[in-house]
């Protein structure tokens, strides 16, 4: 795998076929494709023009800025319920000349994305992010607004590359008598479509605190139905030791 960065974009080659659907059809299907890292959190996917169904783009005259990779040539992609506006874009006179025979889509303007036969949600995986999910016998409590709302020993803990240890609970462990269920889903191309609740401690309804995927992707099986709390919002002693609170977005 080769890699290449300037500016602040990083480049590399991905190992794995990515398909992209709209309506049904294949939008594009390669095995070359390239990692940019548009954000410094996760990349997008660029395709070679050639693995791209060109004749269903349409270009307009819109252009979008970007300092590091050029003007982007923005298009329109036809389908078989109509036209997706903006859906894709190049950078045919980038100063990076690798983007400059590439395709990306904007992630949401297609339906179904996929890594081999594996769909992707949300957006593009991350090949350098890990996701370890390990049993443990450790003590975890957690309080809010001084009452004790989980008590376990036996946590499920979640590592993830770049965010704080999540201690997902047996649901027989937490206090479901103080959780009501809310609307809110969240997705992750790593864990999958999480559900939330709502806390009420009798001092505070706490919203959103709580959360969990009934149905996770593969790789996060372990988590299958037990319970999470954001520990950037409460307090969380494992085996007697206060921990401190993470400073994320989510805080």
């Amino acid at each position: 795998m080769t890699t290449d960065a300037r500016g602040r974009v990083r480049i590399e080659d991905g190992p794995k076929r990515i398909r992209a659907y709209l309506g049904g059809e294949v939008v594009a299907d390669t095995t070359a494709v390239k990692l940019v890292w548009e954000k410094p959190y996760y990349p997008s996917y660029y395709f070679p023009r050639d693995d791209v169904r060109t004749e269903l783009l349409v270009a307009t005259d819109e252009k979008r800025r970007s300092p590091s990779r050029g003007d982007a040539h923005v298009f329109d992609l036809k389908g078989p319920a109509g036209t997706v506006p903006g859906a894709a874009y190049t950078h045919p006179d980038s100063p990076i000349e690798q983007l400059r025979d590439l395709v990306a889509f904007r992630w949401e303007a297609l339906d179904h994305w996929f890594e081999e036969d594996e769909e992707v949600y949300v957006h593009a995986r991350d090949p350098h992010t890990r996701v370890d999910v390990l049993r443990s016998s450790r003590h975890v409590r957690i309080e809010v607004d001084g009452v004790t709302v989980a008590d376990t020993h036996a946590p499920v803990m979640l590592f993830e590359t770049g965010l704080p240890t999540r201690y997902y609970l047996p649901k027989t462990d937490v206090r479901l008598d103080l959780l009501t269920p809310t609307d809110t889903l969240t997705y992750c191309p790593y864990k999958g479509e999480a559900s939330y609740w709502s806390l009420d401690t009798g001092t505070a309804v706490h919203e959103d605190l709580v959360w969990s995927y009934r149905y996770p992707v593969l790789e996060s099986a372990g988590i299958e139905s037990l319970v999470c709390f954001y520990n950037e919002k409460v307090d969380v002693f494992v085996d007697g030791e206060l921990q401190e609170r993470p400073k994320t977005h989510f805080a």
